[in-house]
């Protein structure tokens, strides 16, 4: 069983999160999963929503815009590699920001119920808010 769980998150711009953890837990389009040392390697889409980081009797939480998450697991390591679209810290989340691009996302689906882009953006929007709630 590997010893350790090595936890990288990036997005297309930046780091945003590195380091050894005990648990991940992820929102894929199929659901939420956890991974632990040892987990089976896997590939996983990721939904919108909030990845969890549990580590040193903390937890650190972020959103991410979708994207990719990669187990691989060796005889003392598991990696995760969550390759995210875009993403956010939940300290660094800007909640009034939030809120006007939701309710601007809304305003945009009022006019055009089919506006693929105001639906991405709303749940952009709602998983910010979420985290911080």
């Amino acid at each position: 069983m590997a010893e350790r769980l090595e936890v990288f998150l990036v997005t297309p711009e930046r780091e945003l999160w590195s380091g050894e953890a005990t648990m991940v837990i992820a929102r894929g389009t199929e659901g939420e999963v956890g991974i632990q040392r040892g987990h089976a390697p896997m590939l996983l889409r990721l939904a919108v929503g909030v990845l969890r980081i549990q580590h040193d009797g903390q937890e650190e939480r972020a959103v991410v815009d979708g994207g990719f998450l990669h187990v691989t697991s060796g005889e003392d390591v598991t990696r995760i590699d969550v390759l995210a679209d875009g993403g956010t810290l939940e300290a660094d989340i800007d909640s009034a920001a939030a809120e006007r691009a939701r309710d601007d996302a809304r305003d945009r689906l009022e006019a055009n119920a089919d506006d693929e882009g105001a639906r991405a953006a709303l749940a952009r929007a709602e998983a910010r808010l979420a985290v911080r709630a």
